[in-house]
Formats: C-alpha cells, sequence, structure tokens
C-alpha cells in the first residue's frame, strides 16, 4: 500500500538502507545495530518488523554469529533455535582455531607485521561474532601490543568504535574518542583524521551536544569516507538537524542552505529540505507542515529517537524567535495565521516557552497581542560583572581566612 511503502522510503532514509536494498559499505555490526533498534521501535509497523527480523537472522545464520544470536534472542524473548545455534559455534570455533594457527605460524616463521594482521584478525572477528566485552578487549590489547605503526593502531581502536556502538556503550566510545585523539597528535593521515571527527560527532549527537556536533558534522560534508557507519545521506540528515538549532540564520544560509554538497543530496529527503528551506526563507506555514514528518525520522533513528522532544523544542523556540525578533508587538492572531496554527493553540505554546524562559516576550491578553521584551545588554552586563565581582571577592576572603 501508499502507507507501506512511505514507511519503508522512511525507514530507507534513517537507516541507510531497506530491507531488501542494503548498502553493502555498511559495517554488519552497524547494520545489526539499526535493525535491532527498527524492532525495539514503536513507530514500525508489525510487518515492516517482521521483514527487518528475518533480515537480521538471515546475516546472523549466513556468517555464524553465535554469541549475537543468543544475546539478541534473549533481549528479543525470541526462541532460540539449538540445532542452528550448535552449527554456528562449529563453524566459529573451528574458525577461531584457524585464527590460533595463522598466529603460532607468524610467530615461529613470519615478521611482525603478519604476527600484529593475525591477532588484528582475531580480535575483529571476536567483535563480528558477539563474544564478550572483556574478551574483545584483551585481544585488541594483545593486537596493539605487537603494533608499532599509529595508523594500524588508529584502525584497532576504530574497530572497538564501531563494536561500542553496537553495545551502546557511550562511555566506552568517549574513552576510545580520546584514545584516537592522543595517536593522532603522535602523526595520522588526513583521512583517519577526518574519520575520527565523523565518530566523534555521532558521540557528542547521541549524548545531546548538538552544537558541537554540527560542527564537526559541517566540517566532514565535503571529506566523507567513513561509509562503515551510514552512507552520505545519513551524514546530510545528521549535519541539518544539528546545525538548523544550533547555528544562526546567517551562519545556517553560508554553511548548510546553500552548501552544494548538501544541495545534491537533501532532495531525497523532502520533508528535510522543505524544513529548511521554510525555516530561512520564513514561510512559517510550510515549516510546520514539515516538522512532523522531519520529527518521524528522528524518532526511526537509533542516535536520535531519544533526542526528538528536545529537538522538537528547540527548532520551535528557533523559529518563534525568528519571528518575534522582527516585530514589537504583532496580534496573536496574525501570528497564528503565519504559522498555520489556532489561536488557542500557540497562545499556550508561546506560553509555555516564556515561562521557562526560551521566548524574551509576553502576551497581552486584553488586547490579543504578543510584545516581544528587548533585553538591556547594558543591565545584562551590568549584572553579570557583579556577579564576577562577588565571586572574586568570596575567593579572597576564603583565602584571606586559611593564610
Amino acid at each position: 500500500t501508499e502507507e507501506r511503502e512511505r514507511e519503508r522510503r522512511t525507514m530507507t532514509a534513517t537507516s541507510g538502507a531497506s530491507v531488501k536494498d542494503t548498502n553493502e559499505e555498511t559495517d554488519i555490526l552497524v547494520k545489526m545495530a539499526r535493525q535491532r533498534f527498527i524492532l525495539k521501535s514503536s513507530e514500525v509497523s508489525p510487518e515492516t518488523k517482521a521483514e527487518v527480523k528475518q533480515a537480521l537472522l538471515d546475516t546472523i545464520f549466513s556468517e555464524s554469529l553465535s554469541g549475537h544470536y543468543t544475546a539478541i534472542c534473549s533481549e528479543m524473548a525470541w526462541p532460540v533455535d539449538e540445532a542452528k545455534l550448535k552449527d554456528m559455534k562449529e563453524k566459529t570455533s573451528k574458525y577461531l582455531s584457524d585464527l590460533e594457527e595463522k598466529i603460532n605460524d607468524a610467530v615461529e616463521n613470519l615478521g611482525d607485521s603478519e604476527v600484529r594482521d593475525a591477532l588484528t584478525a582475531k580480535a575483529e572477528y571476536l567483535c563480528k561474532i558477539g563474544e564478550p566485552k572483556e574478551k574483545r578487549m584483551l585481544a585488541f590489547k594483545i593486537a596493539e601490543e605487537k603494533t608499532v605503526a599509529i595508523g594500524h593502531k588508529l584502525d584497532m581502536v576504530f574497530s572497538q568504535l564501531i563494536m561500542s556502538i553496537f553495545d551502546g556503550d557511550f562511555q566506552m566510545m568517549r574513552r576510545l574518542i580520546e584514545k584516537c585523539k592522543q595517536l593522532l597528535e603522535k602523526g595520522g593521515d588526513w583521512e583517519r583524521k577526518n574519520k575520527l571527527k565523523v565518530y566523534e560527532a555521532i558521540y557528542l549527537m547521541a549524548t545531546r551536544n548538538f552544537a558541537e556536533a554540527g560542527d564537526l558534522f559541517l566540517s566532514s560534508v565535503a571529506t566523507f569516507t567513513t561509509t562503515e557507519l551510514f552512507p552520505y545521506s545519513m551524514l546530510v540528515l545528521y549535519t541539518v538537524i544539528t546545525s538548523i538549532i544550533s547555528l544562526d540564520r546567517v551562519t545556517l544560509k553560508k554553511k548548510v542552505v546553500d552548501a552544494p554538497e548538501i544541495l545534491t543530496v537533501i532532495g531525497e529527503m523532502p520533508c528535510l529540505e522543505q524544513l529548511l528551506n521554510s525555516l530561512y526563507d520564513c514561510k512559517y506555514d510550510l515549516f510546520f507542515k514539515a516538522l512532523p514528518q522531519v520529527a518521524d525520522l528522528i524518532k526511526k533513528d537509533m542516535f536520535l529517537e531519544a533526542h526528538h522532544r528536545f529537538f522538537l523544542r528547540e527548532i520551535r523556540t528557533v523559529v518563534y524567535s525568528q519571528f518575534l525578533g522582527s516585530y514589537k508587538n504583532v496580534s496573536l492572531d496574525s501570528m497564528a495565521s503565519t504559522f498555520g496554527l489556532t489561536s488557542a493553540f500557540l497562545d499556550k505554546e508561546l506560553a509555555r516557552f516564556i515561562v521557562s524562559g526560551a521566548l524574551n516576550c509576553k502576551i497581552d491578553k486584553v488586547s490579543g497581542t504578543v510584545e516581544t521584551l528587548r533585553p538591556d545588554n547594558k543591565n545584562l552586563l551590568y549584572k553579570e560583572t557583579i556577579k564576577r565581582g562577588d565571586a572574586v571577592l568570596n575567593k579572597l576572603a576564603k583565602m584571606g581566612s586559611v593564610l
């Protein structure tokens, strides 16, 4: 049906690939993480979940991912096919034995680089099949001890970053990002430096630091090569979402609205294109028509879903502030008409933002107008100076009592 096809296109945009048309460059663990997210999402139809479940199980069985199979069956309360599990464990056991033989042969007969390659292959395979975190980390530690080149050490950390994304372990992701930065201070090529920007941007976005994430995404638009995480269209989605609530209007126009790299791809997501352009062009009725569709994209993305309420609140603050910035007084009915909303709804909306301090205005219920309150910059500066002065005096008083 048309509704099913629309949902399929939405899932394609947010997962980087549909069930039938997978992006072969995306890492298998990232694909599985997105599939697992879809299966747990309340925004997806049972039919789509059935397709995703079958695709996930097909991947697990074809690749003999025994560790992931038991974990996902436990998480999703699926029955375990003991015969298939036994077969997968036998295959993984044999493959690990072959890897151990290669490691021993490299130690006895070959050089350090061959030993490193064999140890790295084992560590990456343990990640792929879903072995416990302690076992994976130990394997990478052993491989790193045999590694001299900074580039190879960075590649190992990137492999662990992918596993931390699969695990949803953002504390581990932060530690690994810091480790990458320390290694890059000792050396490293531009491609790995650009790759780290994307990983760090994902971490910042997932932990709700949209401003810094947006800066890193924008700096990666022209040099993106991190296709193991997602395709370029997803980079554009993340760039627009993080930038639209953190950049001022002039900067947004220069870096996002008119960016040629973004213009070539954003048309694949019409609702996102309409949201961005209508905000800049002040076509607020079109903006609010596109917003629910963009909210659906956000709710169906594993990195953004937890922040969809935050995004909706922040983007509405941006659009109301932009409109009110052009007026000293405006009638509530006129503003509601411009936004394509009812006066009663807009009244409640603005009241919530005013009470929270997000909007600097007041509503005159008698005259039915909204009055913009211009900030007194001199008064604010005076208060800030007094506040800082008090802090300095308090520190001096504490120092005096100690002396």
